[in-house]
């Protein structure tokens, strides 16, 4: 099966415009991104899915492989199945541009979810919550899952199910490249407006998201404190 990895990479975040350039140890920081997707021993190829010319030259300075897609796109699905519409491709994974530390082998694990599995569309990662200020902090997302490890729901806030066992959900996502197509086209649902979550869209839908545990960790960047740590973390690998 070919494999593609696609980082979308918009500009107007609300919470914190420009992230995706924004320097950290040297580089902007969808180079950082970039260059720890490419150290994935499962993708064929990555590509920037960019939405602004300005971060299309950034990253072609770098030597990744881009374009240019349209800036009314509603989600990073929407922007990625632009970019891979007219390629041969079976499998896709949404490396999401605000994650600079994230590892090569949770990206790997996604796209064997969908290898070992020829009736599963659509896999995500989770991880086991570190502790109360995950579960009460909104930009974490909060996952619950059958004992078969398909996801049930996904919320910001945490999950008032008795005994349900709670997940830190990490944000990137491998489609098989047919309902990655179909999926664009799914109505929004009303849980998906109000949470801001599009997997929610596919639940709903009555379609299976089959989730990966892993115990890697990883600092998505929503605001500037993120920023700052990821900051912090860079200076301290560097000699």
């Amino acid at each position: 099966m070919r494999a593609i990895g696609v980082i979308p990479a918009r500009w107007g975040s609300t919470r914190l415009e420009g992230k995706v350039l924004a320097p950290i140890a040297g580089k902007p920081m969808i180079q950082h991104v970039f260059e720890r997707a490419k150290q994935s021993k499962k993708l064929d190829e990555v590509i920037i899915a960019c939405d602004e010319e300005n971060i299309l030259q950034a990253a072609l300075s770098f030597g990744a492989v881009a374009v240019l897609t349209s800036k009314d796109h509603p989600s990073g699905s929407d922007r990625i199945a632009e970019a891979v519409e007219n390629k041969k491709v079976d499998i896709i994974v949404n490396i999401q541009g605000d994650e600079p530390l994230i590892h090569p082998q949770v990206i790997d694990a996604l796209v064997e979810a969908l290898e070992n599995d020829v009736e599963c569309r659509m896999a995500t990662v989770i991880k086991a919550i570190s502790g109360p200020w995950e579960l009460d902090n909104p930009n974490v997302v909060k996952a619950v899952v059958d004992e078969n490890r398909y996801a049930i729901s996904f919320s910001r806030s945490a999950p008032v199910v008795k005994d349900a066992v709670v997940y830190k959900h990490l944000g990137i996502y491998a489609y098989r490249k047919d309902f990655l197509l179909k999926f664009r086209y799914l109505p929004k649902s009303v849980n998906e407006k109000r949470e801001r979550l599009e997997q929610l869209r596919a639940l709903e839908a009555g379609y299976r998201i089959k989730t990966v545990l892993t115990d890697i960790e990883t600092v998505g960047v929503d605001t500037p404190e993120d920023l700052n740590r990821v900051r912090e973390i860079m200076d301290q690998k560097i000699p």
